[in-house]
Order: C-alpha cells, then sequence, then structure tokens
C-alpha cells in the first residue's frame, strides 16, 4: 500500500512537472497565432510553425555554430579536466591541497564578474568577434576538475602498482586504465559541459557582434524580439533548441546517473 501511495505521489508530481512542457509542445504545433487551450482541437496541429521558425530564425547557421562550439569547449574541458583531476588525485607535490582549494574556490565566483577583465584579455589577444572568444573563456571548469578528481580517488590504486611493475609510464597508465575506468565521469563532465555551452547566451552577447557567429540561444532571443506575440513560432523555436540536449541526456543518462553518485563516494 505504501508502495502504491508513492507512485501515486510520483505520478502526480511528474504530472505537474510535465504539464508546462506539453503545453509548449501543444503550442508549437498550434494554427499560427493561437495558444493550446480547453477548446484546443487537435485535429488542427500543423508543422507550419516548425518550418517558418527553422527558415526565418536562420537556426541552420545557429545550430551549426552552437554544435562546434559545443564540442570546441567540451572537448578541451575533458582533456584539462582529466589531466588536472588525475594528478590531484594520485600525484604527490607540495601544495596539492591549496591548489585544490583554489580550485574549488573558483566555483563560487560568477562568470559574470570576470567579464571585464576577460573581454580585455580576448581584446589585447585579437579573438573579439571569433569562434576564440566563445570558447576560450570557458575551456577549464573547476567543477569539471574536481568532479574527475574525485571519480579518480575511487579507482582502487593497486591497478596501476601493478602496470608500474610492468614497466607502464604515468601516461600509458591515464590513457589505457584511468580514462577507460573514468568513462561515467567522463560523460557527466560531457553532458554539463556541452548542454552548458548550448544553452549559453551570455559569452555570444558580450563577445560577438557578427551574425554569422550567432549562436542557437542568440538566435533564439532575437527571434523573440522579432515574434514578441506570435506564440506559436515561439514555441516551436524552443521545441527546436531544446530537443538536441534532450536527446543528448537520454542518450548518456545511465552514465550521467552512474558518475554523479560514484564522485561522492571518497574524498
Amino acid at each position: 500500500m505504501k508502495s502504491f501511495v508513492r507512485f501515486l505521489i510520483l505520478l502526480l508530481g511528474g504530472a505537474i512537472v510535465l504539464s508546462p512542457l506539453l503545453i509548449i509542445l501543444l503550442t508549437s504545433f498550434a494554427p499560427s497565432g493561437t495558444t493550446a487551450s480547453p477548446n484546443f482541437n487537435l485535429s488542427s496541429l500543423t508543422l507550419e510553425n516548425y518550418q517558418q521558425a527553422w527558415q526565418q530564425g536562420n537556426f541552420l547557421l545557429a545550430f551549426a555554430n552552437s554544435t562546434f562550439v559545443a564540442l570546441s569547449v567540451t572537448t578541451l574541458q575533458l582533456i584539462t579536466a582529466s589531466l588536472a583531476g588525475y594528478a590531484l588525485a594520485r600525484l604527490r607535490f607540495r601544495g596539492r591541497q591549496s591548489l585544490l582549494l583554489v580550485i574549488l574556490a573558483t566555483l563560487v565566483i560568477p562568470f559574470q564578474l570576470l567579464v571585464i577583465p576577460i573581454f580585455l584579455v580576448l581584446k589585447f589577444g585579437g579573438l573579439i568577434n571569433t569562434y576564440g572568444a566563445l570558447i576560450l573563456p570557458t575551456a577549464v571548469n573547476g567543477f569539471s576538475i574536481f568532479l574527475m578528481r574525485q571519480y579518480f580517488t575511487t579507482i582502487p590504486i593497486a591497478l596501476e602498482e601493478a602496470a608500474f611493475l610492468d614497466g607502464a609510464s604515468r601516461w600509458q597508465i591515464l590513457r589505457e586504465i584511468m580514462l577507460p575506468l573514468a568513462r561515467p565521469a567522463l560523460v557527466t563532465v560531457f553532458l554539463f559541459t556541452f548542454i552548458g555551452e548550448w544553452n549559453d547566451l551570455f559569452k555570444p552577447l558580450v563577445f560577438t557582434t557578427r551574425p554569422e557567429l550567432t549562436t542557437v540561444q542568440l538566435a533564439l532571443a532575437q527571434f523573440q524580439e522579432q515574434f514578441t506575440s506570435n506564440w506559436s513560432l515561439l514555441m516551436a523555436a524552443v521545441i527546436m533548441a531544446t530537443i538536441p540536449v534532450i536527446l543528448l541526456f537520454l542518450v548518456g543518462q545511465r552514465q550521467f546517473i552512474q558518475g554523479i553518485s560514484t564522485t561522492g563516494v571518497k574524498q
């Protein structure tokens, strides 16, 4: 009986959470200029909103830019987080704990607080209005480093000692033993970083002005200004911008859950 009650509560909670998403989805298929309502006729659903939004919002270029930027930042974060996380988890050097505390301290500093010095650095390097301005500021992330460090500490050190006895180097151990075992953590970093970059509006808005560098979120904001009162078109654009991250999460959700649950096991 208790299990049934819990199931009903969870079902009710899920329905409450998902109901706004259902309204958004139905509105995106509604005839242009209308919204989903109690008298909404399902037979009037149409794909014209998606076709019109895709063409008028120039989302093809925006999707290409966001994909390139998100994959580039994600790749750099996977590299830097893996190297730094392994060093903090396994190597013994003076100031290791202090360095870890400094990395953790960066998590409480909002990116917006650093925008002026970052802008000046990018301007000095001639990177304003380039892909570098969208990629380099977030190529390293303290949370990603901490997450990889936590996961590496859960891997038995006996595996590395055995590899050392067989003549393996640090690089070989990291590449052939640690990284394959840390796949859940790598997937977690990938999902966090990719979704964060895909949804980022701040960097494109501040560091770029060229139309050819427009990302999905910037295109969505411009589209919203153009079609403020046409909710059907707006919801269609929102759904299109959301589908990639939803699919990505569904593909990697099992590894994501495993990575999150494991990284808190050992400090």
